[in-house]
This record gives C-alpha cells, sequence and structure tokens, in this order.
C-alpha cells in the first residue's frame, strides 16, 4: 500500500461516526510507537508533520520514515503539513510527496485567509493533493503557533459556507474551545467546547469533514509522573476525552494529537533515568519512551477516535 490522501478516510469517518488521529511527528522512535499501536487496533492513519519538525529531522528523512511505516504495517496513512503558514512551505510539502497539507490563514483578514487558501488549493489539487483550511483562532503555544488568550476567536458559522465555496478546501479546522500546548486551562476552570457552534457549522456543511486542533487531554499521571522525576510543570487541564469522543460522533473527522505524546515520552524518559541513572546506550531509554507512545496512542484510538477496526 502507497501512502494516501485524506479523501476516503474522512468520508468514511463522518458516515461512521468516528475519527481520524493526526499524530505528530519528530523521529523514528514516535513514528514507531504511533504505526504499531495502529496496526494493532487496525486503525487508519495520518502522520503530520509541522514546520518545526521539518527543521529538526529535515523533510526528506520524515519521509523515508513513514514510507518505511507504510510498508512495515500495510496501513492507509496521510502524512499531513500541520499548520502551514504561507503558500511556500505547502508547496514544498505538496512537491516533496505529502498527501495532504493545512494552511493555516486565520492571522489574516477573512478575505485575505480565502486568497490564500485558494491558491494553496489550486495548486494542491492540481497534484491530487487534499488541503485543510482554517476559521478562528485557538489560543495557546506549539512549536511556530502562539495565539494569546485575548487574540483567540471562536469560529464565526455565518463565514463558514463562504469560505469553503470560495476556497475549494477538503476539510475546516475550527476553534470551539481547545488550544495549543499542555497548558490548555487553569486548574479549577472547567474545560468547555462550543458544541453549539460545532452543530450549527455541521447543519450548514452537511457531510463536511471537521477538525479539531489542540485536542491533547494532557493525562494527568503523565504530568505527575513528569514532575515526580525532576520536572516542574504546573498542574495542567486538558480536554477531557468524552467530550473528544462526543465530537468525534458529530462533524469531527480529524483530531490532532501532540502535547500527550510528548509529555509520555518525556514522562519515560524521565523514569528510565531517575532508576537506571548509570544508563547511557540511546536504545535503553528510548524503547521504553516508544512504548510509552504506543499505548498513548492506543488509548486515543479506542477512548477518544472511535475508529480501532476502520482501517
Amino acid at each position: 500500500m502507497s501512502l494516501v490522501t485524506t479523501t476516503e478516510m474522512f468520508k468514511k469517518a463522518y458516515q461512521g461516526g468516528y475519527a481520524i488521529g493526526a499524530f505528530n511527528v519528530n523521529n523514528m522512535e514516535i513514528i514507531q510507537g504511533i504505526t504499531e499501536a495502529a496496526m494493532e487496533e487496525k486503525a487508519p492513519l495520518i502522520l503530520q508533520v509541522s514546520a518545526g519538525a521539518r527543521k529538526y529531522a529535515k523533510h526528506v528523512y520524515l519521509m523515508k520514515l513513514i514510507e518505511a511505516a507504510v510498508e512495515d504495517t500495510g496501513l492507509p496513512i496521510a502524512v499531513h503539513l500541520d499548520h502551514g503558514d504561507d503558500f511556500e512551505i505547502c508547496k514544498s510539502c505538496i512537491d516533496g510527496g505529502f498527501t495532504s497539507v493545512m494552511i493555516d490563514g486565520s492571522k489574516h483578514s477573512f478575505q485575505d485567509n480565502i486568497a490564500l487558501t485558494k491558491k494553496v488549493v489550486d495548486y494542491a489539487h492540481a497534484k491530487s493533493v487534499t488541503v485543510e483550511g482554517e476559521l478562528g483562532k485557538l489560543a495557546g503555544i506549539e512549536d511556530d503557533v502562539n495565539v494569546s488568550d485575548a487574540d483567540a476567536q471562536f469560529t464565526d458559522p455565518s463565514e463558514v459556507e463562504e469560505f469553503v465555496e470560495k476556497t475549494g478546501v477538503d476539510s475546516l479546522a475550527i476553534a470551539i474551545g481547545t488550544s495549543h500546548g499542555a497548558y490548555k486551562f487553569k486548574p479549577g476552570q472547567k474545560p468547555q467546547l462550543r458544541f453549539d457552534i460545532l452543530e450549527d457549522i455541521q447543519r450548514r456543511l452537511p457531510g463536511f469533514p471537521i477538525v479539531l486542533h489542540g485536542a491533547s487531554s494532557v493525562v494527568p499521571e503523565f504530568v505527575q509522573k513528569v514532575n515526580q522525576y525532576g520536572g516542574k510543570m504546573p498542574d495542567a487541564v486538558g480536554i477531557p476525552e468524552e467530550m473528544l469522543r462526543q465530537a468525534a460522533g458529530l462533524a469531527v473527522c480529524k483530531i490532532n494529537i501532540d502535547s500527550d505524546l510528548r509529555l509520555a515520552m518525556t514522562a519515560s524518559v524521565r523514569e528510565h533515568f531517575a532508576q537506571n541513572p548509570g544508563h547511557f546506550d540511546p536504545r535503553q531509554y528510548l524503547s521504553p519512551a516508544r512504548a510509552a507512545i504506543k499505548a498513548m496512542v492506543k488509548r486515543k484510538l479506542v477512548n477518544v477516535l472511535g475508529c480501532s477496526g476502520k482501517a
């Protein structure tokens, strides 16, 4: 099997009331942990790469690792650019073998966002690549994305029909209360997703795939483990997994997960060195870190996404 686009994935997910996991990748162990979990659960998969990951690992290395994962697992896997912020990075990824790209024009005016997104769509569709656009702004910090609480804004449902019609995008990322990074809500603050906005958008765009960014749940036991072994993370509250599962039963066909993977891996590495201070072979600490990634992904596939057995 070769790499696939998200078109058929999202069609099946919408009809089946589940979502596809879009997991951020940076190195071999992360890719292996994700794909081993998906293979055991027989789940379709999106491996997504941020601009920061491309700088860190280089495009060619990541593509070869992802190609190896496809060969190893036989799963339908799409490779997606996460938060492309201009035409050039989208073009580079399209030309470099990505099957899906996101153009995030949310920092621009509505009309400029439309113009930029359409430019990417025209180029991508000519090469059979799918495109994700964004309306609304999520707060938070993750890689090159940095939006303050003051600048964040929910998606306006009244804009979605014009945006989709004029741009031709294949999916739409919206802002309904999720946020990037681990520090989503303060202790005591109740997480809340605006399901009224999601349902309004679903009515306006029947059958159209919606995307949630910033959807890690910041699993408390991993935060505690990081701190137990020398970390200094403040208490963090993420999006409850049951809320994400509810969203996946509606129009949300793609849910992005990154911070939970980082927490699982970091907690594992810290624990390993605390218990084995004399180890210096990377295989000794990266093997359990890979296993922690795998366990986290299986948890998401079963409890949040509902896509086990859908490959």
